[in-house]
């Protein structure tokens, strides 16, 4: 957690009149999505060399892509960050906009600026029509020689929509191993009107009475009305084996400035027997994936994988799997309803056009290749007590008692600080026991914080909001650690919920733990802004 992205906000429920104003702006602005990328029709894409960091120190020899030109970044830092001609892995999102109808294109030119004896490279666009020029004869596709460069044409039609993966098919053993991959976001062509509608309007109107800016692409994931959605992360997961790169490295150091496709000048790496040591999410593995976008320390590993939410916010996880292995990752916190599988959504057999019929999973396990869509859904029902713990003091917004909606949650103020609490829940049982021990009919117990291993991650409180320390201590005096070590009692209090890999050889970074594919979804109170512009 980055506790620079999180500011405290005031409540502004007595300027709801305004804030069908706000709802009007968050529609009609640019994107600022959580899912960075390049949008556009035209990308000038390069293959070539550079080191990746890893969390125990390691610099990885490795190859990736940079955007040079042809899109507009949608990035998080300056701009111009996401297209400045840096190699990145994974490489950089490419973001299209299926067309209203029958179908567009967009093209992708690559140069291969790889070390003379990489030899070839290309791309491959699985699920998509391409049409090519330039470039030689390959065994999949048409390839760019070293210096070179080869032009792919992508059609998109007017029914395409999803997360899709990009990599290379030119010994693509080697070649996407070293990280020669990325990642495609189609947006549907029309939003349905569920999404201005019902819950989700009334998700905008709290983003907004809260001053919290609209962080996603669109307001559906495809054009239906079962895939609307309020927040949104990209989530790619691959691996590398040193051992290859480090061979790789090895031999194009010892071939030096060969010329390409003489006699000797190729490489010679062994693929086999394939013995990961690192486990990513976007490029970067714990604690790394949880430092901002764009991280001046990761220069070639510019995406991260810290997810955050309000409670009641629909989180719309667009996931790919990257490298050679498949990875069972588990969400924390609830099942993650599947959209789609490769950009095909999951319809129902009786009413396509209204249900859809995707699975619950208790882990989105991706194949190499795969992208899959879900929805994340977390709001405290269920854990019998009151998550949201109000103020004590009466004269903060949000003191009021709670009115369930026709489905049982409190989503008449979008500006309360209680917004979405569940109301059955409501008051319940801990204000009469604050500190909240089990002995007193609390739902946690305290744990000591002189012992050293409760960490600043566990905060033991129950209760979301920036009181959440001072009302579970209540009269003791005892200070949880998130009191003395990384929040104070008046600032951020959240749930975090891990999500990790459930093969556990992937959740530590060159055989230590904790590492590899594990993170944090962080969920807030509304006081606080989820800023995801850095």
């Amino acid at each position: 957690m980055n506790p620079s992205t999180k500011k405290t906000t005031i409540s502004m429920t007595r300027l709801l009149p305004a804030v069908l104003v706000v709802l009007a702006l968050l529609f009609t602005r640019a994107a600022n999505a959580a899912a960075p990328g390049v949008t556009g029709t035209a990308f000038h894409l390069t293959a070539k060399p550079a080191f990746v960091s890893q969390p125990d120190g390691n610099a990885v020899y490795s190859w990736g892509y940079s955007c040079d030109s042809g899109g507009s970044p949608i990035p998080f830092g300056a701009a111009g960050t996401a297209c400045g001609g840096a190699m990145q892995i994974p490489g950089p999102t490419l973001i299209v906009t299926a067309p209203a109808s029958g179908s567009a294109t967009f093209t992708v030119t690559l140069t291969d600026s790889l070390p003379p004896a990489a030899g070839n490279t290309s791309i491959l666009f699985p699920g998509f029509q391409v049409a090519t020029s330039g470039g030689v004869a390959g065994l999949l596709t048409r390839e760019a020689q070293p210096g070179s460069s080869v032009t792919y044409t992508v059609t998109v039609p007017s029914t395409a929509a999803g997360t899709h993966s990009y990599y290379s098919g030119t010994q693509s053993d080697l070649q996407v191993e070293m990280g020669l991959y990325g990642a495609i976001i189609v947006l549907p062509s029309a939003t349905p009107p569920a999404c201005s509608s019902g819950i989700h309007s009334t998700n905008l109107l709290a983003q907004g009475a809260h001053s919290e800016t609209n962080f996603r692409l669109a307001p559906a994931a495809y054009n239906h009305p079962g895939a609307c959605y309020d927040r949104e992360y990209i989530f790619q997961f691959s691996e590398i084996d040193p051992r290859i790169h480090r061979q790789a490295e090895e031999q194009i150091l010892a071939l030096g400035n060969c010329v390409a496709g003489t006699a000797g000048c190729s490489l010679s790496v062994a693929t086999e027997p394939y013995v990961p040591a690192y486990f990513m999410v976007n490029g970067r593995s714990m604690p790394d994936d949880m430092d901002a976008n764009y991280a001046p320390e990761y220069p070639h590993q510019p995406y991260n994988g810290n997810p955050h939410m309000h409670p009641g916010e629909l989180v719309l996880l667009r996931i790919v799997g990257q490298g050679r292995w498949q990875h069972p990752f588990h969400e924390h916190g609830n099942h993650v309803r599947i959209l789609a599988r490769d950009g095909n959504l999951i319809r129902s057999a009786t009413d396509p056009a209204n249900n859809l019929a995707g699975p619950l999973l208790f882990t989105t396990t991706t194949t190499p290749g795969m992208a899959m869509d879900g929805i994340f859904y977390w709001t405290g029902k269920g854990l019998n007590w009151d998550a949201f713990g109000h103020n004590t003091d009466p004269n903060k917004t949000g003191h009021a008692d709670c009115f369930p909606d026709g489905n049982g949650y409190n989503t008449g103020d979008p500006g309360a600080i209680n917004y979405f609490e569940w109301c059955q829940d409501h008051n319940k049982p801990v204000q009469a026991a604050p500190v909240g021990n089990v002995a007193s009919g609390g739902p946690a117990t305290l744990p000591d914080p002189n012992i050293f291993a409760n960490g600043p991650w566990f905060g033991g409180s129950p209760y979301l909001g920036p009181d959440a320390t001072v009302r579970s201590v209540g009269s003791t005096g005892t200070t949880p650690p998130s009191g003395t070590i990384a929040n104070s009692p008046t600032e951020e209090a959240g749930f975090a919920f891990m999500w990790h890999s459930h093969n556990e050889r992937e959740i530590t970074t060159n055989n230590i733990f904790p590492g590899g594919m594990l993170m944090m979804m962080l969920v807030d109170s509304r006081e606080f802004k989820i800023d995801e512009s850095n």
